[in-house]
């Protein structure tokens, strides 16, 4: 009788474990950052310290944590709804930009526009054009079965060269002392912020998208069709669900909500098009969404931890330790709930199968 080592899906898991998994996850993954500030010869609890008072030990860290944190929340919620049906929208970065690049043409086009309708042009077409981002990748994917992981992460690289290529050349500023940056945007184009803070009204749309998302996975008709497709592709099919309108709704939506969030950081935060507005926002997001297991709600409080990581890993410079340390932690984060996640659905089961053993 040979010895088998199988994995063996477990009944429903209730929440309490679940949470437990990512609370775990998180405190590997410092332990295993501890580890290698260890190594490399810094005091991993004077680092922590350092890096949690800074971005949150002040109004001000709190703030700069807040600002980071908003394109994570609604990039984050963007590609939750995606993953709830199992499309794997990896294209989160390419729609920020293509979003605020759309978003940007409105000031930079009409800038003498009042901000009643600034705004909301500039949202409308940030939103229109993250959508039809996604929907490229969707179509071959709803059709033809081609794997989205790779179309959409290759449309990041497009998109983002496109948006390098408009701030150094067209859109270039001419009174831009030959910086690659596009002109000024006029106040009418920017979002109003709250006190003398950087955090701006972006905050606003990630609770209302937040809310809208659980209504709608857990309240109406295509919220179901989303979950039954996810769980069972070929039960959605036999029930008569529409796979492919599915497919195509569900990314179009998801790309239009990230490309809200780079309406929301040429608006909110840069006032122009420059290259580099996003460093890695819509890669961080797919951590964000998965650290809090696809609830909308928790993603709000996952993206305010990794705003915290950003802000306090650029902090700790200060000290000669790398600013790159907090992208090691956000990584170790991943592969610790990515780990956890399995554990919590499959048990290890060591020795032979049934019909072995029979």
């Amino acid at each position: 009788m040979r010895g088998l080592v199988r994995l063996e899906k477990r009944g429903v898991v209730s929440g309490a474990p679940v949470l437990a998994v990512t609370v775990l996850s998180v405190l590997l993954s410092m332990v295993l950052g501890g580890v290698f500030l260890h190594l490399t010869g810094h005091d991993p609890v004077e680092v922590y310290i350092l890096m949690f008072t800074g971005a949150f030990g002040s109004a001000y860290g709190i703030s700069e944590t807040l600002v980071k944190a908003i394109p994570l929340m609604i990039s984050g919620l963007g590609i939750s709804l995606a993953f709830r049906m199992r499309m794997w929208n990896i294209g989160a970065e390419g729609q920020i930009y293509m979003g605020a690049f759309a978003a940007s043409w409105v000031p930079l086009t009409f800038p003498d526009l009042p901000a009643y309708a600034m705004i909301p042009a500039m949202i409308l077409l940030g939103m229109a054009a993250g959508g039809l981002w996604a929907l490229l990748p969707a179509v071959p994917r709803a059709y033809l079965g081609v794997n989205e992981i790779i179309t959409t992460l290759m449309l990041n690289y497009v998109a983002i060269l496109w948006v390098d290529y408009l701030v150094f050349g067209p859109w270039k500023d001419p009174k831009g002392f030959n910086f690659p940056l596009s002109a000024p945007f006029s106040e009418a184009a920017r979002l109003g912020t709250v006190g003398n803070t950087r955090v701006h009204t972006g905050i606003l749309f990630a609770l209302v998208i937040a809310v809208i998302i659980y209504l709608i996975i857990n309240r109406t008709r295509w919220g179901f069709e989303i979950r039954v497709i996810g769980e069972s592709e070929a039960a959605a099919r036999y029930a008569g669900m529409d796979i492919q309108r599915n497919i195509l709704l569900v990314m179009m939506v998801s790309g239009a909500i990230c490309g809200l969030a780079g309406m929301t950081e040429v608006s909110g935060i840069t006032g122009r098009l420059q290259p580099n507005l996003s460093p890695g926002y819509g890669y961080t997001a797919i951590i964000v969404a998965w650290l809090a297991k696809l609830n909308p709600f928790a993603i709000l409080l996952a993206a305010v931890l990794f705003g915290g990581l950003q802000v306090g890993g650029y902090l700790v410079q200060t000290s000669g330790v790398p600013a790159p340390v907090a992208t090691m932690l956000q990584g170790a984060i991943l592969f610790f709930v990515l780990g956890g996640d399995i554990l919590s659905k499959y048990r290890i089961r060591i020795g032979a199968g049934r019909e072995e053993a029979a």
